[in-house]
């Protein structure tokens, strides 16, 4: 069993919920994506392959995934909300273009660091953050 597979069955088991063969497959699919993603994307991903997994299914087994620290909604953009794994990916910011939708990340260490500084005179503590600057990609200027 995968790590994070581990870890949402633990968290399933404490709301009382059962790791079902179709939370599986989108788990798995999930971890395929290594950038961002929407439910649209992940069921056209999924209906190729399993055509038991439904829309609804998706829908109801994101927030699953977010209570369990495995992904995060990260940005919502051209009106879809948008997510991607946290578990063992780096922190970073997104640009993203108001044309296209395009997402574009940014590793920001530097970020990190001010916004860690900035909490701890603050006496503040994060868990976690999310930066993202809106704007017009270099492919949707030369249109």
């Amino acid at each position: 069993m995968l790590n994070h597979e581990r870890i949402f069955e633990n968290f399933l088991k404490t709301k009382s919920l059962k790791l079902t063969k179709p939370r599986k497959i989108i788990l798995e699919e999930v971890f395929k994506n290594h950038g961002h993603f929407n439910v649209d994307i992940l069921f056209d991903q999924i209906r190729n392959k399993h055509d038991n997994v439904s829309r609804a299914t998706i829908y109801r087994t994101m927030p699953l995934l977010v209570g369990s620290g495995l992904i995060k909604q990260s940005l919502r953009c051209q009106a879809k909300d948008h997510y991607e794994h946290i578990h063992g990916h780096p922190s970073h910011l997104h640009l993203i273009c108001v044309k296209c939708g395009r997402i574009i990340e940014v590793p920001s260490k530097e970020i990190e660091t001010i916004l860690l500084d900035v909490a701890q005179e603050k006496d503040f503590t994060i868990k976690e953050f999310n930066i993202g600057a809106k704007g017009i990609c270099k492919r949707c200027r030369k249109k």
